[in-house]
């Protein structure tokens, strides 16, 4: 059975998991898939990683098509993602309605982990400042590795986690205490696209092409993201 090479973002880990074997079994491919955050994998792309689809943000994918590495009149949007906080299974869970709330909420935890290369990481690094305590949470700040952050407070190794919505709904260990609140939320398009060399390029857009299907639409929405409007 021939391969697709995949590279993906981790936010829709959960829907490949589900969507790949029944690709697979109507197509007759076999789906190769390796994930990591945006950002690694544009490196790793422009470092000349071989590929046939990426999953990554709506900036990445451009800046790929820009460069001639992604076949820009492929690159189509797939879902959106905001982000929300996670903390250990029973713990109180905080008030983080309102931006005041969230900023009480912040002050108070002992711990917490954001991802180190990740869109979420890196704009909550900017929302500190954004709330004055940048000081203040210093101390309190873990970075995470590559993937689902809220492992680490699964294994207590920090009280709260940030990030993408659907990389916090699936961790075992953990309860999804909500969003953001709107005027602080951040919500990142993913876009898939084919690689300028893939393979097999009629296969590699078909994949594409079932990411937006109706009945993945609503496998995205049952894993915590939302369609695109278009």
């Amino acid at each position: 059975m021939p391969d697709i090479k995949i590279l993906s973002t981790h936010a829709v880990q959960e829907v490949l998991r589900e969507l790949a074997p029944m690709f697979e079994r109507v197509s007759g491919f076999s789906l190769k898939i390796d994930y990591d955050p945006a950002n690694t994998l544009r490196r790793t792309i422009e470092g000349g990683a071989s590929f046939d689809v990426v999953i990554v943000t709506r900036p990445v994918i451009d800046e790929l098509a820009l460069q001639g590495r992604v076949r820009r009149e492929t690159c189509t949007d797939i879902g959106r993602s905001g982000l929300g906080v996670a903390e250990r299974q029973g713990a109180t869970k905080p008030n983080i309605a309102t931006v005041d709330a969230f900023r009480r909420s912040l002050l108070a935890v002992r711990s917490l982990v954001r991802s180190k290369e990740g869109t979420s990481g890196l704009y909550f690094e900017t929302l500190l400042d954004r709330l004055s305590i940048a000081e203040a949470m210093h101390d309190k700040i873990v970075i995470g590795p590559s993937g689902r952050i809220a492992e680490l407070v699964a294994r207590r190794e920090a009280e709260m986690a940030v990030q993408q919505i659907p990389e916090l709904l699936h961790v075992k260990g953990v309860q999804y205490v909500g969003p953001l609140p709107a005027q602080l939320q951040l919500y990142t398009v993913f876009a898939a696209g084919v690689g300028r060399a893939a393979k097999d390029c009629a296969a590699a857009k078909a994949f594409v092409d079932a990411l937006v299907m109706p009945s993945t639409i609503a496998l995205f929405k049952a894993k915590g993201l939302e369609p695109v409007l278009r």
